[in-house]
């Protein structure tokens, strides 16, 4: 089939069929499509939608572009998560050896960044020696021995999805429920899970800021996955500020350190973590309760097993031995670091989360085309949440910049990102809402 008639069928708003679309999954992985014809029809798709239908045929022909990875091996359940993006979002790195750590399973397939929000292959990346692109043999002995592997799309794995995914996150067309939900569950499909949890993240700092969208990709996301033979809930979390205190690739596995060895964990952090923990081990049969299932994350990670199996995982996959003990030694460190000092007394009374991602691609941290490379020592860290005093000449947060000029960009566009009230903001709920199948 011509590209150009596929294209324009659905620029004319008419439902592909699903021919065409293995068509089109095909041209992504053997290179039949160009870019600029992909792009075309990631645009078309944005502006016109899919079908229940069409959505469906994108996501099982993206899974069939390539191998899909059997478990039935393992002594446990096999299960996994998956965040549709956020500014600060490290929760994958505590929550695959907290799960771990509970006996189940979880390889954790994950995904650069996308738009505005950081990726968390990108964050693995910062960590020297990673692997986070292993072959299939490696990969499985790590989940076999260790319990948990974070690692991005091997060459095997859904290819069609990974070209897919590369020219979406340049081309503007990332907000599109079908395209996410094709997206998302390709991968999971093709990872050979027994279940999965999804954090659907709502607000500023989110691709769906409105809560119904958000909603509706929720919705959308279980019913795709549980159609599809994969049980599937979901939770939409609340991203109108940085889930973490740091934004960035090498500051948020930082973070994620302090967080496994009980050094620092932000409020909200620990909430979603430990949230989705459980749900993980529900959805899994791990647990039997969502009582039993909280108690046993919260235990996995007080008595530091979830902080062992992230190191040995680390180390598994090729980084240093020492690296839970280390971390600060063996990250990338930024050339500049400076404090933004507030200009005025008061109260965080709102932060714009996507201006604090943009920011951090602007240092360097993220990519405007696929083949940008990253600085991964950049980023923001003690980032003051929402609520937090101010106080003028005090920090809101630290600059990590390559350079002066960088950290004075970063500086001013951080102060525009805070807004400053007289009065203290009142406290928003983390977790918004739960989705399940039934729904």
């Amino acid at each position: 089939m011509l590209p150009q008639e596929i294209i324009r069928r659905k620029r004319d708003r008419q439902a592909l069929t699903g021919e065409e679309i293995a068509d089109f999954a095909h041209g992504l992985t053997h290179g039949t499509w160009s870019e600029g014809q992909i792009a075309a029809l990631a645009m078309a798709i944005f502006l016109n939608g899919m079908t229940a239908e069409e959505g469906a045929a994108l996501t099982i022909a993206m899974r069939d572009s390539g191998s899909v990875l059997d478990w039935s091996d393992l002594p446990g359940p096999v299960t996994d998560k998956h965040s549709t993006g956020g500014v600060g979002d490290n929760v994958s790195l505590m929550l695959a050896p907290i799960v771990a750590a509970c006996g189940a399973f979880v390889p954790m397939i994950s995904g650069r960044g996308l738009g505005h929000t950081g990726g968390t292959l990108d964050k693995m990346d910062s960590i020297p020696g990673y692997t986070s692109q292993p072959d299939e043999k490696l990969f499985a002995r790590t989940v076999r021995d260790v319990g948990c592997a974070i690692i991005g799309q091997t060459a095997d794995l859904a290819p069609a999805d990974k070209r897919f995914y590369a020219v979406r996150d340049v081309t503007g067309t990332v907000e599109s429920i079908p395209l996410i939900t094709a997206s998302i569950l390709s991968k999971k499909l093709a990872a050979g899970l027994s279940s999965l949890v999804l954090d659907v993240k709502s607000g500023n700092g989110a691709f769906m800021d409105d809560a119904r969208a958000a909603r509706k990709l929720a919705d959308n996301l279980v019913r795709v996955a549980g159609g599809a033979g994969l049980p599937a809930t979901a939770l939409v979390t609340d991203m109108n500020q940085p889930l973490a205190s740091a934004a960035g690739n090498a500051v948020e596995v930082a973070n994620a350190v302090d967080f496994l060895t009980g050094r620092k964990r932000d409020r909200r952090l620990l909430d979603v973590t430990l949230a989705l923990a459980g749900e993980m081990l529900l959805s899994s049969g791990v647990a039997a309760t969502t009582r039993e299932a909280f108690d046993w994350a919260h235990d996995a990670l007080e008595s530091g097993r979830a902080a062992e199996l992230f190191g040995r995982m680390v180390h598994t996959l090729g980084g240093p031995a020492d690296f839970i003990e280390a971390a600060g030694r063996h990250l990338p460190k930024a050339k500049v670091i400076k404090p933004v000092l507030a200009e005025e007394d008061g109260f965080v009374g709102a932060i714009d989360s996507r201006a604090v991602g943009i920011c951090v691609i602007e240092l360097g941290g993220g990519r405007r085309t696929p083949e940008d490379a990253i600085d991964h020592s950049v980023g923001l860290t003690e980032l003051l949440p929402v609520g937090a005093e101010l106080k003028r000449g005090e920090p809101v947060c630290m600059v990590h910049a390559a350079s002066d000029d960088d950290a004075e960009r970063a500086r001013s566009a951080v102060l525009k990102a805070y807004s400053v009230t007289d009065a203290k903001p009142r406290t928003r709920k983390t977790i918004l809402r739960r989705v399940t199948a039934a729904v």
